[in-house]
């Protein structure tokens, strides 16, 4: 059965599909069609060489059959391509492909696929609308959602973007059954942050059915898409662009929760030779271990939360070995964070799980309190 979320923003409204059923590439088509129709109806059609083998066949035929001849381009898998070479070949293929101002990009993919879509989107000929398909847990419940867009420098990632939120967002929730065990806990990250932050029982869920969120049940993977996207909509309508800190609990931007330190982890394990580089979720649990652990240290955060996940994550199918990869160099990372302001980074640090807020704190002091249990 389906499950609609609005997204209601000062600039509009558009709703989150939450579709649990065969034929879910149908129904988007069907959504497309009406969407694109209004317009041109001509769509640029964004991937990954992997989702477009795994399912492209089924959308690509979906949208034919719905009227619809996608101009298509396909980039190369993983985070390289969030990149702003490849945004000029993408915009470059798109107008080739004869896609004028009228026309609609679908971004079919995982969370690089929606990040690189969404951009091209918010600059190809100044601005055209777009639609967010996303193909994996994590980009089902967080960033196909809320209209942030962006590739990534040499310096650290995300650093371009744009905020331009998309039209619809269709989560065809069977297409998770391709993912990778490691994937589909990478999503789960995200799942859990949202729990901590805003939700009690949304962690209380995961550690009463960890084993089984793991596994990938259907019923219970689909309200947990539901439930994340709800969580993330209600923030995200109280500050859109991130611009408010002063909203409830730090607004948008305690969806950060994990992911100063996680991004930082991230990229030092990309950047470690003979060493598999970290998911985005896989940083994300740990850069939330960090977190519960400094909020212990700073006297404000919930006491619970580290021995909590430190007991959860591991049945997620999450990492917990933060000691280990914890070290000065990494650490500095967090100084060029897009999210620093002045001196200081703005930690999501958890006062009791489900309620969280803001602390600002600099970079040297994060180092001191977390290589300072280390030595």
């Amino acid at each position: 059965m389906l499950t609609r979320v609005d997204v209601a923003l000062p600039s509009g409204r558009y709703p989150i599909v939450i579709d649990p059923d065969a034929g879910a590439e149908t129904r988007l088509a069907a959504e497309v069609a009406a969407l694109a129709q209004r317009r041109s109806g001509r769509v640029g059609l964004i991937t990954d060489e992997t989702v477009r083998r795994l399912h492209g066949p089924r959308v690509e035929r979906a949208l034919e059959t719905a009227g619809l001849d996608p101009v298509i381009v396909a980039v190369p898998d993983g985070e390289a391509s969030k990149s702003l070479s490849t945004v000029e070949r993408v915009a470059e293929a798109l107008a080739r492909g004869g896609l004028d101002r009228r026309a609609l990009v679908l971004a079919l993919g995982g969370g690089v696929v929606g990040d690189l879509g969404g951009f091209v989107a918010s600059v190809f000929l100044r601005g055209v609308p777009y639609v967010q398909a996303p193909t994996t847990l994590l980009a089902q419940v967080d960033s196909s959602v809320g209209g942030k867009t962006g590739v990534n420098l040499p310096s650290g990632k995300n650093l371009v973007g744009t905020f331009h939120q998309p039209l619809l967002v269709y989560a065809d929730v069977t297409a998770l059954a391709t993912l990778s065990a490691r994937d589909r806990a990478s999503g789960l990250a995200e799942v859990l942050k949202h729990g901590a932050i805003a939700d009690a029982e949304l962690f209380a869920l995961l550690e009463r059915r960890a084993e089984d969120a793991r596994d990938g049940d259907a019923a219970l993977t689909a309200e947990l898409v539901a439930r994340s996207c709800r969580i993330k909509a209600e923030v995200v309508a109280s500050d859109e662009r991130e611009s408010d800190a002063g909203a409830p609990g730090g607004g948008r931007a305690r969806l950060n929760f994990g992911h100063t330190i996680g991004h930082a982890l991230e990229s030092a394990s990309a950047h470690r030779a003979g060493e598999d580089p970290l998911r985005h979720g896989e940083a994300v649990a740990l850069g939330m271990i960090a977190a519960a652990r400094l909020g212990t240290a700073l006297g404000c955060g919930d006491p619970s939360l580290e021995p909590r996940l430190l007991a959860l994550l591991p049945r997620l199918g999450l990492p917990i070995d933060l000691d280990r990869r914890l070290d000065r160099a990494t650490l500095e990372r967090i100084g060029v964070d897009k999210k620093r302001a002045g001196a200081r980074v703005s930690l999501v640090l958890v006062e009791r799980v489900g309620s969280s807020r803001l602390f600002p704190i600099e970079p040297a002091r994060v180092s001191e309190l977390l290589l300072g249990e280390n030595r």
